[in-house]
Parts: structure tokens; C-alpha cells; sequence
């Protein structure tokens, strides 16, 4: 499934020959190349170590919302947290906004000011509009309640934040990218990092065997590589969808459903050779934890074809984040990391904001000077709520543990061209996952190389999906995300499998 962004950066710098950086930063999204630049700025000698290409993942992939006003979000952390943890987490935002839309005008990235709308679709989902519109105001937005929007679907009410903004994520990174190779950083694609020391200066290992030295690493991988924090059960993955057409009429506006079906609606500027588009995202769910993916992009469908009558597909994608106990990220030194290994992770959909926070915060615990709100963020406490989510979420894993491997010992299928399936090896245990894809047939060992989850086939991005932590796999068995690190075993091929 291909986005509508498109990649605008250039090719891979090669690796020092001292392999010696002042810090290294893994992951080269939003996160990653902001704190990275913002590290480069103060003079220091920064390599970031993307394991795939420049935004492959989340960043590349998100919808390009830049807005302080997210759903229920407020709402939901003022019920699991106090008044002083919400209104830092506003705070961090809204630095996170301006630093983004300074840096765009600075630079020439392009970006549209937008309205941006929390909504219900039902009378009987208005208390929750309602809950976050006086959560807005309570922690100092300049929100307004609208009773009816000039739009062609259901609105019951909503709350509505001016001057929010949107843009293409692709223009943003190429910027980033662009100022961090001006101030010295280099950027290393097809590098993926499976280890860090923790005893004194971190040592980096890649994957292949290249042994890279920094004063610090930070970890910007979405879900964080290494375990050390157990963060991969703190919180949970999850997957989004995102579609793409033209010949709507596009509301002005972002919007974003608490109805059900949820969706997120927003438009993109046409150019001298496109029209406008619309694009209609949602149907989330937990990695490897719906019976056919392809099922959540047809809900999609068939929503904007009721709503929008004539508009035509161009593009579908979809994207990971992942979701934290309390609604708040963590960002900060990772434990048992020897006080010298960063990590942000959490942002649960809202990364714009949210990972430009995190790079500032990292950055300046590293400079010595975190802005305010990072500590009030950083040493919140778990309180009841969160620790009883974070509870949840580990039960979910171990139901899906269990269903997942009962699935993979109880059958084993033939593979039709295109899908593939979880399957019974020879031995009777060790579940053999088949595909056939563009022509090409690969076996491979159906476990997760993290913790060793029984995979399950993603029937729309043709992948091996886990559902216990997230990890995704190509049907080779290429990692494409994490917190796996290493690929999955190659099985041989036989005539008679």
C-alpha cells in the first residue's frame, strides 16, 4: 500500500571511519532528525542510523495533523492523572506546535492553517465532545463550541480549535534532513542497530557488525529496540488506516469523529497537477489482532462512498503508534542505560506535536537545559488508572499469546497467489508461516524474533504481523518494525510443503 507522500530526501551518507559521534540518534523520523538537528545546532557531531529509508515508518505514513486539540485526549489524561501532568502536556505541545511552524516559515515548507474539530456523530456520544471541549478550556485552549458544521456528514456537535495547522510530512523531513546535513549531521539508511552497551560510553552495534561509539544514543523507534524499561509492556500497538481521493468536495477543516465508526478527515491542496484531495483515516486496532485488515480499509470505503458520492480512490496506507497507560508519552533516559541512552515513545496518533516535544526535551536534558514541563512529565507517577491500563494491556497480550499459538498448531493451509497464512511444520510445533506474493513464494519461521509470538498474515500490507508487542515482518522476513530487531528464520522451500 503506498502513501501519498513521497520521499524528497537524498542519498545515504557513509559511515565515519573512526565510527565516532558525540551522540548517535536511532530512528530517522520526525523525532529522531528533530533532535538530531537540534543537537547539531549546539555543535555537536551527530549521526542518525535509520534501519530502512528516511520516515519508512510512522512519520512517513501519518496523516500530517498539527494540532493541539486531539480528540478526547485531554479528557483522557486529567481521568488518569493530575491537573499539573495535563497542563505540561499541553504546554509541550504547544511548544512543539510553534517549533514546527518556525521551522517550516524559516525554511519554505509549505503548510495550511486549519480548524481543527472534535466531533460527535450521535447525540448519544455528545457528553464526550462535551468532557473534552471543558477539558480544553479548563487547561487554557481557546476552544468554541459549535452545535452545527457545514458538513456532508453527521454532526451533532463539536468543539473546535482555530488556527491548527496540517502539511505534507515528506516536505517537513527532506527540510530537516537538509538543515542537519548543514549543521554538520549525517544520515545512515539500511543501518539497523540490534544492540547498545551500558557500561560507560555507549558502544552501537549494527546488524552488520559495524561497532559505532557516542557520549549518548537516543532512541527514536517508535517502540523503543531495546528492552531494558520493558516499555513493549507499557504500551500497546496499535495500526490505523489511511485513504486517499479526489473528485470530493473536501471540508475546510480537520476533523476527528468520537463516534463510531471513528474517523479523521482532513483535505490536501491541490497543485498544477492535481486536484484537492480528501483524506479519510481510522478503523484502528491492535497489531495482529483483527481477523483481516483488508475488512478496516473497506469500512473506509464504504463510509466516504456514503458521504462522499463520486470520490475516487488514489492511495491507501496505514500507520503504527503506540498507545500509553495514562495518554502521556515517556520521553527520557532509558533505565539501565548508564544514564546515557534517550528514549520517547507513547504519542498515541498525535506525533507531530508530540515528537517535535520529545526531540526538545531530549535535547535539552542532553544541553542541560529541559524545558520545565519535561521534568513535570518525566517524573509523573503511575497512578491507579494507568497502572490498572498498563494491567489491561498485558492481559490482552496474553490472550492473544494464547489464541495465536492454538491458530498456528491446529492447521496447517495451502496458500492461495497473494495472502499467506500461519502453518504446522513437519515436527508438529513450530508454526511455518507461507506466502506468495508478486510471483515470489517464501517460508518462513511464523515466530516474532522478540519474545517469540505466533505471527499473523496482514492480508492489506501482505506482512507477518505480531500480536503480542507489534513487531511486523515482510513476507521474506525482513523486520520492518519493531521492538524486533532480528529477521525471522528463512524455511526451505519444499515441493511437497
Amino acid at each position: 500500500m503506498d502513501a501519498l507522500w513521497t520521499s524528497r530526501t537524498s542519498d545515504s551518507d557513509p559511515l565515519p571511519d573512526d565510527g565516532r559521534f558525540d551522540d548517535i540518534v536511532v530512528g530517522a523520523g520526525l523525532t529522531g532528525l528533530t533532535a538530531a538537528l537540534l543537537l547539531a545546532r549546539a555543535g555537536r557531531r551527530v549521526g542518525v542510523v535509520e534501519a530502512r529509508e528516511v520516515a519508512a515508518v510512522t512519520t512517513g505514513r501519518t496523516t500530517g495533523k498539527l494540532s493541539l486539540l486531539q480528540g478526547t485526549k485531554l479528557s483522557q489524561i486529567l481521568s488518569a492523572q493530575s491537573r499539573e501532568v495535563a497542563q505540561a502536556y499541553v504546554d509541550a505541545n504547544k511548544e512543539g506546535q510553534q517549533w514546527l511552524l518556525r521551522f517550516c516559515g524559516d525554511h519554505d515548507v509549505p503548510f495550511q492553517v486549519r480548524d481543527a474539530v472534535t466531533y460527535a456523530a450521535a447525540e448519544r456520544d455528545l457528553a464526550k465532545v462535551k468532557d473534552e471541549h471543558e477539558a480544553a478550556r479548563s487547561l487554557g485552549l481557546d476552544v468554541r463550541w459549535a452545535d452545527q458544521l457545514e458538513v456532508p456528514f453527521p454532526l451533532v456537535g463539536g468543539t473546535v480549535l482555530a488556527e491548527q495547522a496540517q502539511f505534507d510530512p515528506m516536505d517537513v523531513v527532506a527540510a530537516l534532513v537538509d538543515q542537519l546535513r548543514a549543521h554538520g549531521g549525517t544520515v545512515h539508511e539500511g543501518r539497523r542497530v540490534v544492540g547498545v552497551s551500558r557500561r560507560g560510553a555507549p558502544e552501537v552495534t549494527l546488524d552488520d557488525g559495524h561497532v559505532l561509539r557516542a557520549d549518548n544514543v537516543v532512541l527514536a523507534t517508535g517502540m523503543p529496540v531495546l528492552d531494558r524499561g520493558l516499555y513493549f509492556s507499557k504500551v500497546e500497538p496499535t495500526r490505523s488506516y489511511i485513504i486517499a481521493f479526489q473528485g470530493a468536495e473536501v471540508p475546510f477543516g480537520m476533523y476527528l469523529s468520537v463516534s463510531s465508526p471513528g474517523v479523521s478527515i482532513r483535505s490536501v491542496p491541490g497543485d498544477a497537477d492535481s486536484a484537492p484531495a480528501l483524506l479519510v483515516g481510522g478503523a484502528g486496532h491492535v497489531v495482529g489482532r483483527t481477523r483481516s485488515e483488508s475488512a478496516k480499509l473497506d469500512e473506509l470505503r464504504e463510509w466516504t462512498a456514503h458521504y462522499f458520492p463520486g470520490a475516487t480512490e488514489t492511495h491507501a496506507w496505514s500507520a503504527q503508534d503506540y498507545s500509553p497507560p495514562d495518554g502521556v508519552p515517556f520521553v527520557g533516559k532509558l533505565p539501565r542505560g548508564g544514564g546515557r541512552i534517550y528514549l520517547a515513545t507513547g504519542y498515541d496518533k498525535w506525533g507531530m506535536t508530540n515528537g517535535v516535544a520529545a526531540a526538545l526535551s531530549i535535547a535539552g536534558q542532553i544541553l542541560g537545559k529541559r524545558p520545565e514541563w519535561a521534568e513535570t512529565l518525566g517524573s509523573r507517577p503511575l497512578r491507579p488508572r494507568g497502572a490498572a491500563r498498563v494491567a489491561a494491556i498485558n492481559a490482552g497480550v496474553g490472550v492473544a499469546a494464547t489464541g495465536s499459538f492454538a491458530r498456528a498448531e491446529s492447521k496447517k493451509v495451502s496458500v492461495p497467489a497473494g495472502e499467506g497464512e500461519g502453518n504446522v511444520g513437519r515436527d508438529g510445533v513450530v508454526p511455518i508461516g507461507a506466502s506468495q506474493v508478486d510471483g515470489k513464494t517464501c517460508q518462513v519461521v511464523a515466530l516474532c524474533t522478540h519474545l517469540g509470538g505466533a505471527l499473523r498474515w496482514n492480508d492489506a500490507e501482505k506482512s507477518w504481523d505480531c500480536p503480542l508487542h507489534g513487531s511486523r515482518f515482510a513476507p521474506d522476513g525482513k523486520v520492518l518494525e519493531g521492538p524486533a530487531t532480528k529477521p525471522l528464520v528463512q524455511h526451505e522451500v519444499l515441493a511437497d510443503d
